[in-house]
């Protein structure tokens, strides 16, 4: 009767004790910033960002803290959030799936272990971790550290918009053209060499404006060696493509240099050095080449092989043997000039 009264109290005692959990003992450990596993991303040179100096708590002996491991799809009716600044009483809004806290990247590790399968680790980045970074969008190669894709903060609207037929606008979201550029004042495209491959940097400018398309040398002054005006004619300047004959007005350019026009195709020459010396080239209204400097049509030549010069009052300055000239003073006297005189051919003048 002794040992069952001990007993039964004894008993009961234990499955009171087995009944009440063990108190949680310990320090929380404290994770300071990103280990090998938890990066916080690249910088905008493409270096792996250093851990922060703050604390990042995460009670591992604590079971309200600890991992949990799901065995099967996860299925969410409602939003999530994720991170370390999310709330009991998150307010979504709209949105499905929230990241909040400090430091924001989503990184996608390939596990791959077949040599011929890729292996490559990716990274989505929310602004840089350092002070004084870059608020940027960005896609980072971790295994190369190098950051192909960024988008900066205030980008305006429209900066690269790809529509449903593959067409790439860059500043506007109907493209008429597989890459269609729109700006309010001249939109260019730059082609930059810079020296990386041990090539001479030098850099190009193709744009366009209200007055004129133009390719512009930006390395050296800037200058504009080749320009269009707005309103110039079909095949102004057209090279055809086996015999790289250039035409001027001509589509099919049939020499090395076609020109075509309806009213006398003519040719300038004309030195800024030298007012006197400007030489027009071309078809008269009559159908003869003809030769005109500052002073008016000086030779004509006919298609019958008539050749017409026009008279002058004195001979030529410096003459040469094999020279002509018709003096104008002499009656139209036609003067040829051998062995170093002036010969009278015709008109039976004196020349001088």
């Amino acid at each position: 009767m002794t040992l069952r009264r001990v007993f039964i109290p004894l008993f009961v005692l234990a499955l009171v004790l087995l009944a009440v959990p063990p108190a949680v003992s310990g320090t929380p450990i404290a994770r300071q910033g990103a280990t090998d596993d938890e990066s916080r991303g690249t910088d905008a040179q493409g270096q792996e960002v250093p851990a922060e100096s703050e604390p990042q708590t995460s009670r591992f002996d604590d079971p309200t803290y600890a991992d949990q491991q799901i065995n099967d799809d996860l299925v969410v009716f409602g939003s999530a959030c994720v991170g370390l600044d999310c709330v009991n009483g998150e307010s979504f809004g709209f949105d499905t799936l929230r990241l909040k806290e400090n430091n924001l990247r989503i990184r996608a590790f390939d596990t791959s272990s077949t040599a011929s399968f890729p292996t490559t680790d990716w990274e989505i980045m929310f602004n840089e971790s350092t002070n004084g970074g870059a608020n940027v969008f960005a896609i980072n190669d971790i295994d190369s550290g190098r950051r192909p894709f960024s988008i900066e903060a205030s980008a305006p609207s429209n900066s690269l918009y790809v529509d449903d037929g593959g067409r790439v606008g860059f500043g506007t979201k109907t493209p008429v053209t597989t890459l269609h550029a729109v700006n309010g004042n001249t939109p260019t495209l730059r082609l930059e060499q810079n020296g990386t491959s041990g090539f001479t940097p030098q850099t190009w400018d193709v744009a366009g404006n209200e007055t004129n398309f133009f390719i512009r040398d930006a390395t050296n002054g800037s200058t504009l060696p080749f320009r269009i005006r707005p309103g110039a004619p079909t095949s102004a300047i057209d090279v055809a493509g086996t015999t790289g004959n250039v035409g001027l007005g001509a589509s099919s350019p049939s020499e090395e240099l076609h020109i075509l026009d309806t009213n006398n195709p003519r040719i300038r020459l004309e030195d800024t050095n030298n007012a006197n010396q400007n030489w027009t080239i071309g078809h008269s209204n009559d159908g003869e080449l003809i030769f005109i400097d500052d002073g008016g049509v000086q030779f004509r030549f006919y298609p019958d092989g008539r050749v017409r010069t026009t008279p002058v009052d004195a001979a030529p300055v410096g003459p040469s043997d094999g020279d002509f000239y018709v003096d104008s003073d002499a009656g139209g006297t036609f003067c040829f000039r051998s062995a170093g005189v002036w010969i009278s051919v015709a008109g039976g003048g004196t020349c001088a």
